[in-house]
């Protein structure tokens, strides 16, 4: 699976640009799943911000709202009682997978007990388009300071990619990089601070950061 993690979506003409090379053709050619599945275990989150995100509403422009040549839902806690022989293949047949923000270790869960996590692997060409906690769960941790579903385990997740993130650089008060130097040395590995104009693009275990804002990598 090709991978573009970010903060805060596709912001700027150099994630945009990013985005396409990965998708192989523009964008409007290209039918899109929403996964607002993160959404659903954060305190912040639920019906209206939901809503907004797979109608391509208001503040949703940097996702959902490219211009995609279709959206569809693939709403993961759903994915058990439905049966692999329904939602594989709608997986398969998609272009890229819009994954939205929320609770990391909450999506997470759900991608192992829907059995996506386990499909990745099978999907070399697909495209994952993850904003914030959508972009964390293909990390190995995301730090205490992140975990807002109350019967998370602990703050590990998918450990698809070697490195952990740090999203929202400078978005919010608790999102300094002095917070983020302080978290990068409890998190003890390979990590990135972002900000909402930086994207990690991993294609083929090849990290390249696409940015026209602020970063830094520690560890």
């Amino acid at each position: 699976m090709k991978l573009l993690l970010t903060s805060g979506g596709v912001t700027n003409p150099s994630i945009r640009s990013a985005l396409v090379r990965l998708l192989g053709k523009p964008i409007a050619e290209c039918h899109a799943l929403c996964v607002p599945t993160a959404q659903w275990g954060h305190p912040m989150c639920g019906p209206a911000t939901v809503r907004s995100f797979v109608a391509a509403g208001p503040g949703f422009d940097h996702l959902s709202g490219l211009g995609w040549a279709s959206l569809g839902v693939l709403e993961l806690t759903a994915l058990p009682s439905v049966g692999a022989e329904r939602w594989v293949p709608w997986v398969r047949q998609a272009d890229v997978l819009l994954v939205d923000g929320g609770d990391a270790t909450y999506l997470c869960h759900w991608m192992r007990e829907s059995g996506l996590a386990e499909l990745l692997p099978a999907l070399p060409d697909k495209v994952w388009v993850g904003v914030s906690a959508g972009s964390m769960v293909m990390t190995p941790r995301i730090g205490g300071s992140f975990v807002e579903w109350p019967s998370a385990p602990d703050d590990r997740t998918l450990g698809v990619v070697d490195f952990s993130i740090f999203p929202h650089l400078d978005a919010f008060p608790t999102n300094t990089m002095a917070h983020a130097a302080r978290w990068g040395a409890d998190i003890g590995g390979p990590a990135y601070a972002i900000d909402e104009q930086t994207a990690i693009a991993v294609v083929d275990g090849a990290v390249e950061v696409v940015s026209e804002g602020q970063w830094t990598k520690f560890g």
